[in-house]
């Protein structure tokens, strides 16, 4: 017997719904590949890829997995954060866009599909910061007396947390005193805090505390330790001989801090300028050494004697004389050098006569000579 029509029609419905079951159930949606973990320095963009197979009719949404806040589902945004943002490309990539990350946005993120049980995964958004100095924890320049103690500190924060770096920026070695007594030459000092007990004026300078953790930049802050003492003055040549019309220079080397005031004084307590006669030259050496020097010209009679170099500042005052005297000069030396000759031959044969037969225990007068002759040699002609 021929079968009715509409049991025809019945049976082919069961079929086909009985056909998408096997379908769907051979056809489950499937994550592709793991939700990668981000490193995002604060400030940028960050975005979360979610790869999905076979997603058919569910649906994809992305939750915050340590305050449990939905950020979207599917194509919609939930979160009121107006930096949150989605997008898909076709059925299979999803991703969740936040712009212009901030320390909050750090945790983890869950990519999930809403199957029964639900299926996901989740990748951990770290936020990285670069280091800055806290300002009211930094120091600025600081002055203290030699011999007492010197303390700078230089405090950052960042993620990770920053490491912090002390050196010259003379490149020279930064000294350590221990509480022992040792102490360590260094040129590099890792520490937030640089301590300088019994400073010497050696340590004086600038410094440079350099913070940093790995993400760019790194930052720098120059700190500058200035150390106070009363002047001091070393004097090369405290006798200084010239013939007279020659030119000659005096010198004084200053070690003073805060920086002195130097200038020349005669024996006359009357200062000495630069005019036709004198030239007066200070020359800073480094921060806190100064060489100074006296040149006098064409020298005549009334020049000769006392000189003092002066340094003052407002720790002290210190001075050191140097004497000027006349030597002969080249016409005199030569005639010296005839007038010897002449002795010599005089004294080259000896009177006879028992006084005579041996040598006197008395200085000679070619002795005299000599000596003086010799003296001349020594000095420095201009």
């Amino acid at each position: 017997m021929e079968q009715p029509w509409w049991l025809s029609y019945l049976l082919a419905i069961f079929l086909l719904r009985l056909d998408t079951k096997l379908v769907g159930e051979a056809f489950q949606p499937e994550f592709a590949e793991p939700l990668s973990n981000l490193t995002i320095v604060i400030g940028r963009d960050a975005t979360f890829r979610c790869l999905v197979q076979n997603l058919g009719g569910y649906r994809v949404g992305w939750v915050k997995a340590d305050t449990k806040a939905i950020q979207a589902i599917h194509v919609h945004v939930i979160t009121n954060n107006h930096r949150v943002a989605v997008s898909h490309n076709g059925q299979t990539v999803w991703n969740l866009h936040i712009r212009n990350v901030q320390e909050e946005d750090r945790g983890q993120y869950m990519c999930q599909i809403n199957t029964d049980p639900m299926k996901s995964q989740m990748g951990y958004l770290n936020v990285v910061i670069p280091p800055d100095f806290i300002s009211e924890e930094t120091s600025g320049d600081i002055m203290v007396p030699e011999g007492g103690t010197a303390q700078v500190s230089c405090r950052a924060h960042g993620q990770p947390e920053p490491r912090v770096m002390w050196r010259r920026e003379d490149g020279a070695d930064i000294i350590i005193r221990h509480s022992n007594g040792s102490k360590t030459q260094v040129l590099m000092y890792e520490n937030a805090i640089l301590t300088f007990n019994k400073i010497s004026r050696s340590e004086m300078g600038a410094y440079l505390c350099i913070a940093s953790n790995g993400v760019p930049p790194s930052v720098s802050k120059r700190i500058v330790i200035k150390v106070h003492f009363h002047p001091v003055i070393q004097v090369p040549n405290q006798l200084v001989g010239a013939p007279l019309g020659t030119d000659v220079t005096l010198e004084c080397y200053i070690e003073s801090s805060p920086k002195s005031i130097n200038y020349w004084v005669r024996d006359s307590n009357e200062m000495v300028i630069s005019s036709n006669k004198y030239e007066v030259v200070n020359t800073m050496m480094s921060s806190f050494e100064s060489r100074m020097t006296l040149t006098v010209r064409r020298l005549e009679k009334t020049d000769f004697g006392g000189y003092r170099c002066v340094a003052k500042n407002s720790l002290g005052e210190v001075d050191s004389v140097i004497r000027l005297y006349e030597i002969p000069g080249p016409d005199r030396i030569k005639d010296l050098s005839t007038v010897n000759n002449k002795e010599d031959y005089k004294f080259s044969t000896p009177l006879e006569g028992p006084d005579n037969q041996f040598g006197s225990a008395e200085r000679s007068d070619d002795e005299d000579d000599k000596e003086i002759f010799t003296d001349i040699i020594k000095v420095t002609l201009f």
